[in-house]
């Protein structure tokens, strides 16, 4: 039992268009988020402390020598031999267009580097951006728009300041589907003040709106973050493994067959996570949905 036996992971799906593992290597570019720098606010989302998921914060490496450092680790970690440079730290649309377009133009220079996975914030993605995936992808490139929703619901955007709305979100698919570009929807399960209901509806509206992937996503609390206060003064509970692991599998259950799931849990390193401590295991979770999956009868079909 694995669990591409029950749903299209982002790996499965590459290996059979590209009959080779492809694999993503993380790319932290220095960028900033308006909702971090004053445009539209400070301090961020109420969950964001950008270490859970780059430990190299606000001063990376050269991006020459991530991408070689990534290259060697999936090479004997995975026999990869061909990658997306995935742009993940805070909101990598967020500059000039010019220095955009020489970013991504460096990374995609490498011989082995098939194509881009750009995570962003809804709005962040103006035209000029959209025109410049869109030139690579006719180029022949991999391009994936990872578009941060996190949730349908203002209501909730609001509470965890994040900055846009909704509305954000509809505008920008609708321009990046006239220019036929592949999407990866972010969403957080476990958000403040929604139950399950909200998950579900919140996927619904994805899926009506059209996307092309998601990426699935349990708050977590970690340290320095508004979201670690409000746990501590009881005001926030996280989500129980168990109930992850059904809410997960009913979004997998509710998700055409053809949508590629590029993640279905998230990670946090133990030195920065408060809760729930499962965070901090990967396959524990993984596995689990699976089993769940299989104990449902849900399988991809082939």
């Amino acid at each position: 039992m694995t669990l591409a036996d029950h749903v299209l992971t982002l790996g499965q799906d590459l290996l059979k268009r590209y009959g080779e593992r492809v694999h993503k290597i993380a790319i932290n570019a220095a960028f900033t988020c308006p909702n971090r720098d004053g445009t539209k606010g400070r301090g961020g989302c109420s969950f964001c402390n950008n270490t859970s998921f780059n430990p190299t914060g606000c001063n990376p490496i050269p991006i020459a020598t991530q991408i070689q450092t990534g290259r060697e680790v999936l090479r004997q970690r995975t026999r990869a031999y061909k990658y997306l440079a995935y742009f993940q730290a805070y909101t990598n649309t967020y500059a000039d267009i010019q220095l955009l377009t020489q970013l991504y133009n460096m990374v995609l220079a490498e011989p082995d580097v098939i194509g881009l996975s750009i995570g962003t914030r809804p709005d962040c993605v103006p035209n000029t951006v959209l025109d410049l995936l869109g030139k690579f992808q006719e180029q022949g490139k991999e391009i994936w728009l990872e578009l941060g929703l996190q949730s349908a619901f203002d209501s909730t955007l609001k509470r965890i300041n994040r900055g846009h709305n909704f509305a954000a979100y509809q505008d920008a698919v609708y321009r990046a589907q006239r220019r036929k570009l592949k999407l990866c929807t972010h969403l957080i399960i476990g958000l403040p003040g929604e139950t399950d209901w909200h998950t579900k509806e919140t996927l619904q509206r994805v899926l009506y709106l059209g996307t092309n992937g998601l990426k699935l996503h349990p708050l977590h609390v970690v340290k320095g973050t508004l979201l670690a206060i409000e746990w501590s003064q009881d005001k926030y509970q996280p989500l129980q493994f168990t109930d992850y692991i059904s809410i997960v599998a009913d979004l997998v259950q509710m998700t055409p067959p053809n949508i590629v799931f590029h993640r279905l849990t998230g990670t946090a390193a133990p030195q920065i996570l408060l809760a729930p401590s499962w965070c901090s295991k990967k396959w524990l979770v993984l596995n689990a949905i699976a089993r769940e999956l299989q104990r449902r009868g849900h399988y991809l079909k082939s």
